[in-house]
């Protein structure tokens, strides 16, 4: 097995696991908004503010998986 071959194999992989760990990520983060929200309806706005930051920063991983995933590809090539 050569190199390029096992780059093509992993690229993917781990693009699709920085993927998955980012729904679990986003899941348990909206989860907990929710029942904090339900908990004081009256700071739902903080709250809710602060689940978008975290969910956009959690998806900035992804994007820079995926970034990676290309520059690896690109110099496989």
């Amino acid at each position: 097995m050569d190199g390029n071959f096992a780059l093509t194999i992993a690229a993917p992989l781990g693009v699709g696991l920085a993927a998955l760990g980012s729904g679990i990520g986003l899941g348990l983060a909206v989860k907990g908004a929710m029942e904090a929200i339900g908990r004081q309806p009256e700071a739902s706005g903080k709250i809710m503010t602060s689940m978008i930051i975290g969910a956009a920063l959690i998806e900035a991983l992804t994007i820079y998986a995926l970034i990676v995933f290309f520059i690896l590809i690109g110099r496989s090539g």
